[in-house]
């Protein structure tokens, strides 16, 4: 990781529930943003000082984001924060599940769109690729999920991979 603080984040891992069929939902971000212009996210953000924790934060986003009403998410857990590697972020994953129909409003500013992927093709065998990159002298192993025509990688597809790996 590069010298110097890492700035605390959180984000839900949201599956929503469409008719007992598990989907997992992710956020396209925008061109205008500070930072992972136009990649695939978990919708989440940076802790702030009001924030009474990671759950606070990550669902307090979600609002801001994407109109996803807190009292929508049921928490379940929390997965292993993970690092980004090109930023200096540490974010805490917080599982919910949405059980009722929500109407996705992204803000434009921050999310240009919402992408809902079925559970079992993001869990299906073969699903996820693995690079490995280097950086500062580093290998790490990147993952991959293509889902029509979208990419998530980066910390969400760790996160992703994580998730997975706890489930089986």
């Amino acid at each position: 990781m590069p010298p110097g603080p890492l700035i605390a984040a959180a984000v839900l891992v949201p599956i929503v529930d469409h008719a007992g069929e598990p989907y997992m939902l992710f956020t396209k971000r925008t061109d205008r943003v500070g930072h992972h212009k136009g990649q695939i996210s978990f919708p989440g953000g940076v802790i702030d000082p009001d924030d009474a924790g990671a759950l606070d934060a990550a669902l307090r986003e979600c609002e801001e984001e994407i109109a996803l009403p807190r009292a929508a998410v049921e928490p379940l857990g929390v997965l292993d924060d993970s690092e980004t590697v090109a930023t200096s972020f540490v974010i805490t994953p917080i599982v919910g599940v949405v059980w009722r129909p929500v109407a996705w409003q992204p803000d434009g500013e921050e999310i240009e769109k919402v992408i809902e992927v079925p559970f079992e093709r993001l869990a299906a065998e073969g699903s996820c690729r693995v690079e490995h990159w280097e950086r500062d002298g580093i290998t790490r192993p990147v993952y991959f999920f293509d889902y029509e025509g979208e990419t998530i990688w980066g910390a969400t597809a760790r996160i992703l991979v994580h998730f997975l790996d706890v489930l089986r």
